[in-house]
């Protein structure tokens, strides 16, 4: 794929993680949480210029730096999320005020990560973030459906223990 088409799928990504996160929603039992960050990993690793090859060890720390920043986005933004349970036992969330500055600090963490290899004359492409992108929407969605329980066990105590969630205080 080309640059500008990875651009392209990137941004198409966002703007749908960004509008759909300030919006209610029901978190399910849907075990395909992980299929949009599979198909940008692999989107990502196709591309020949994943590490600039004039420059590899200054392109793995910044790749590892990037993917550091998406799980760390990740994280923060799965923790401020409100998560509650409807009367009929149904669970929801939405992003709040912190998400927004989670999500502020990730983009300005990932800007300066990027100026940090053009002074370096790394190159940099898509796919780093498109690596990182998925890893972000890896660890918010999988850290979400642990928060509302829908990856316990479905045999065993731990079940029988299970008790939704009422209220979340974030």
């Amino acid at each position: 794929m080309s640059g500008l088409a990875n651009v392209l799928v990137v941004c198409a990504v966002v703007a749908l993680v960004i509008v759909r996160q300030f919006k209610v929603q029901q978190i399910t039992s849907d075990r395909r949480w992980w299929v949009i960050p599979a198909v940008l990993v692999f989107l990502a690793v196709r591309e020949p210029d994943v590490l600039d090859p004039h420059h590899q060890a200054a392109a793995v720390v910044l790749l590892g730096a990037e993917l550091l920043v998406g799980l760390a986005i990740g994280f923060g933004w799965a923790r401020t999320t409100h998560v509650w349970t409807a009367p009929d036992g149904s669970m929801w969330g939405k992003g709040t005020k912190a998400t927004a500055i989670v999500w502020g600090v990730g983009i300005a963490l990932r800007l300066g990560l990027f100026g940090i290899g053009a002074l370096m004359g790394v190159r940099q492409g898509s796919a780093a973030l498109m690596l990182a992108l998925a890893a972000t929407l890896l660890v918010r969605s999988g850290m979400l459906a642990q928060r509302a329980g829908l990856l316990r066990p479905a045999y065993g105590v731990a079940d029988a223990a299970y008790e939704p969630m009422r209220k979340d205080p974030v």
